[in-house]
């Protein structure tokens, strides 16, 4: 069977990592130096799609490493009600692949006209984009032809936990990123966590997770949508139970996106309530030894990505090429 796009740029995610993490080294600790010298009151994510996915991960990430407030964009309120938001007290963190959807860049001139320090998540060199913040981050993923982001995506995670991890000047979490590549190669070769007999016969499914787990399922639930034409949407476990539980009364399958980190305990005893009424769930949970719990997320990706690309093919989908969709989406 050929070998899809997909599935080969997934599997380039650790050396992409590898080599994104030692060549950001400085840069990180310059845009630490601007950071601190601005000294942001909070943060702000502008993003779209995936990107604004990582920005879910961006905002625990910050909020419970630094403790700084973070807030999502809308880009419609810039690009489509022409309305400017004060961020004059805000480090704005701009996610984006290509650099060049109108509505990302609109925002981002507006949050810098505003006094926001501006810094940009990229993918792609010299984008649009790159010319309007103060300082980048290059993702440096390389060049992704398949529609569903894969290693553009955990490259964006890996160079935010890096980011973090200078701001905070968190040495362990410096060093556990070192070892991330090999731990994200052993995923790659762990057996598969999510099955075709539980994927193929669904039409919608929920995604589960806590914290940084959440943070993740919503990657997830748009990856079951775009590869494999499945409705899926993510919660927070905690927030499931505030009136979408109720759907388990109807045997609603849940894909459980349990993370060995803090959050641990509390999503275990709601999954064993959701779990007592009824549902069909799957545990896609991994274990990597000496794996840092914020970088157990980009892992269990890891895995999740092949899974989804393997079991697509099974259903006879094509997941380099998606329904509807291309690579760059630009919006207004």
């Amino acid at each position: 069977m050929k070998t899809t796009l997909m599935a080969q740029e997934s599997r380039q995610t650790p050396i992409v990592i590898a080599q994104q993490l030692i060549s950001n080294r400085t840069i990180c600790q310059r845009l630490v130096e601007k950071i601190n010298a601005f000294n942001p009151y909070f943060v702000y994510i502008i993003g779209r799609g995936s990107s604004d996915h990582a920005g879910v991960f961006a905002k625990y990430l910050i909020e419970v490493e630094m403790g700084i407030a973070v807030s999502s964009s809308a880009p419609s309120v810039f690009s489509i009600y022409n309305q400017s938001v004060k961020l004059d007290k805000a480090l704005v963190i701009v996610i984006s692949q290509s650099g060049s959807s109108p509505d990302i860049i609109a925002q981002t001139k507006a949050a810098k006209a505003s006094g926001a320090l501006t810094i940009a998540l990229v993918n792609t060199p010299n984008s649009p984009l790159s010319t309007v913040v103060d300082a980048e981050l290059p993702l440096r993923a390389g060049q992704e032809l398949a529609i569903a982001a894969t290693k553009s995506y955990l490259a964006t995670l890996s160079a935010l936990l890096q980011l973090i991890a200078y701001w905070k000047q968190d040495t362990v979490l410096l060093e556990s990123l070192n070892h991330l590549p090999q731990q994200l190669t052993a995923a790659i070769e762990a057996d598969a966590k999510l099955s075709h007999d539980f994927v193929a016969k669904l039409s919608h499914l929920v995604v589960l997770g806590r914290g940084f787990g959440y943070a993740v399922s919503r990657e997830i639930a748009l990856k079951l949508k775009e590869v494999c034409g499945i409705h899926a949407e993510a919660f927070s476990s905690a927030e499931f139970l505030h009136g979408p539980v109720t759907l388990v009364e109807k045997s609603l399958s849940i894909i459980d996106v349990a993370v060995d980190d803090e959050s641990q305990q509390a999503h275990q005893e709601i999954m064993a309530d959701v779990n007592s009424r009824g549902s069909c769930t799957l545990n896609i949970r991994l274990t990597v030894d000496n794996t840092h719990p914020r970088c157990m997320p980009l892992i269990i990706l890891q895995r999740f990505y092949l899974d989804i690309e393997f079991i697509a093919r099974q259903m006879r989908l094509d997941p380099d090429s998606p329904a509807g969709l291309k690579k760059v989406t630009k919006t207004l």
